[in-house]
Formats: C-alpha cells, structure tokens, sequence
C-alpha cells in the first residue's frame, strides 16, 4: 500500500522543502496538486512529473487516487480546506501555523475527530537532525536541569516590505493572522515544545514600531513551561541587518546549548568541560523527514512527531502572547 497524496496550494514551499518529498519518501506518492491557477499547476506537475492537476481544491478532492491531503495555502484558508479534506475521508497535514487562532484549531480537531482522520501540521523541525541533536543533549543531561530559555530573532526588513503594492501576503493580518512573527515564531514555539515540554503559560507585547504595514513587527513574550523553566522571547523584524540574529539558549544547571530556529548556526554546548561545537546538515528537502513519520503513522508503522495537539498548543501560546485568549 502506499499514501497517495494530492497537494492543495503547489506554491514556493512545495518546489523544495516539502513537494519533492511526497514522491521520495518511502510509501508515499504524489499523485495530484492544485492551484488556483491552472497554468502554474500544470508547471508544477510538469515540472515534479505529477500525473493530475487542477485549478480548485474540489477538484482535487473528487479524485479517487488521492487518499491523503496536504494542504499548503496561506493559513486564512486552512481550516476550511483541512475541515473539508477531512470529512472527505482523507487524513490531512496542514502547514504551520496551523490555523489563524486557537479556536479554529480547535474547529479542525473536532472534525478529525468526528471523521476518524488524522490531522497533522508540519512542524518539521521536530524531525531535522539539527533539533534533534540538541533534544539529545538536553536528554542526556548535559546540560543538566533546564531552567531558562531565552529566544531573540532581529531581521532587517526585506525591500518589499516598503510598498503596499509588493508586500507579501505574510504581513496581511487577515490573510496570515499577523505579521512575520505569526509566520516565523510558529516554529520557535513548537520547537521549545519538543525540547522542553508543553508551555503552561505565556504573556507578551506587541508594536508596529516601523509603520511598514498594518500588523505587528516587534513582539515580546515571557513564558512558563510545565515542568517550571521559565523562558522569555523578542522579536522584531524593523531592525538595522548589522543586528540580525537568530538565537536560542536553554540553560541548565549544569551548562547550556545555543542554536538557531533558522540560520543552522553551529549547536554551541557550554559546560564546565569547555565549549563544543556541532555542525549539523539539513536535508536536501527540510519536510521528508517529518513527512516520513508521518507516512509511517499513516501505514501503521510508526508515529509521526508532529500532529493536531502540538501544532494547536503553538496556536495556543501565539493567541496568549497577543491577549487573545
């Protein structure tokens, strides 16, 4: 047997981090993608030699060879489609974050619920074999007892982020849910998920200090997770590129590690020993691993390290940092 997937939303995610590896995983197949335009679907199809294409996501679903869905749009839509593929009889892995708030996340479970599908949303980090060295250094105790976290990711805006005409969709609050931190910091939260457990608790701020667009460019949190470590976080992307950066430290009572939620930088583990350094590759497609367990989960031969609970906590702890819940 393998999982037949169509793809709804075949656009730049699909080319390279997740697309070709629908075709490439053991067990899968990618059978179908769709997209509003019709031109750029068939280019797709072409292009990842997928037999079928389609201009609308009915389409994809009336066709009998896909018995799974990934749905890869802009998260204004991600409930409706996953809600829809699901009662279609079709599990569905949904792109991050997993919807525009926590009550359509809960909207989705619910549906995966009633129509005994499973729901997954791809935090792919938690099976990259960066994130997963540094959740065996904090496994093995080397750093000791986690106490503290702390998260800062400073970008300088992109040149379209000046004109309303070149903006992209990920600064429309009503297409996103907000600004670069709804679509980055996603990642951020769930990955501290991973390493450290759930978050209990979390409050935060937010501005528009640059006036770029209508959302929020900088935002601060302070959170508390469950086993009592306690975590703060800042982000703003209105900076000058001399202070970029992209830094995670989680300290311990015996050391701490650095990493990065984006840039890859060398793991960094500090202890009483001297400083070690690891550089570890990403894959060639960033998804196929993630993708793969969830492949397995789907043929009965595994678990998939990412599903609807932990991509709704995230959900959860973005609406508590902007005081929505």
């Amino acid at each position: 047997m393998k999982i037949n997937w169509g793809i709804i939303g075949a656009g730049d995610v699909c080319e390279l981090k997740s697309g070709p590896a629908f075709y490439k995983c053991n067990g899968s197949a990618l059978v179908a993608v769709a997209r509003r335009d019709a031109g750029k679907a068939k280019d797709f199809a072409c292009r990842h030699k997928v037999a079928h294409f389609y201009s609308s996501a009915d389409e994809l679903l009336a066709d009998p060879q896909v018995n799974a869905v990934y749905i890869a749009t802009p998260p204004q839509s991600h409930k409706e489609l996953a809600i829809k593929a699901l009662k279609s009889g079709r599990p569905v892995y949904v792109e991050k974050p997993m919807a525009m708030n926590y009550a359509e996340c809960e909207e989705m479970m619910q549906a995966a619920r009633e129509s005994g599908q499973k729901l997954f949303v791809a935090f792919y980090r938690r099976a990259m074999p960066y994130f997963i060295k540094v959740k065996d250094i904090i496994d093995n105790g080397q750093i000791g007892k986690p106490v503290a976290v702390a998260v800062k990711q400073f970008r300088a805006p992109f040149s379209s982020d000046f004109e309303p005409d070149t903006q992209t969709w990920r600064v429309k609050g009503d297409i996103a849910g907000g600004g670069y931190f709804y679509d980055l910091a996603p990642h951020t939260i769930d990955i501290l998920d991973y390493l450290l457990g759930k978050i209990a608790d979390a409050r935060g701020f937010t501005s528009n200090l640059g006036q770029l667009y209508e959302v929020e460019d900088t935002v601060s949190a302070s959170l508390r997770f469950e086993n009592g470590a306690l975590g703060t976080g800042i982000w703003s992307f209105v900076t000058q590129e001399a202070s970029n950066i992209d830094c995670i430290e989680i300290l311990g009572t015996k050391g701490k590690v650095q990493f990065a939620a984006f840039d890859f930088t060398p793991i960094i583990l500090t202890t009483s020993e001297g400083e070690q350094k690891f550089e570890i590759p990403n894959p060639a497609h960033v998804q196929q691993p993630l993708i793969q367990t969830v492949v397995d989960e789907l043929l009965g031969r595994g678990t998939a390290l990412s599903n609807a609970e932990n991509g709704a906590r995230a959900a959860w702890v973005m609406d508590k940092i902007f005081n929505k819940i």
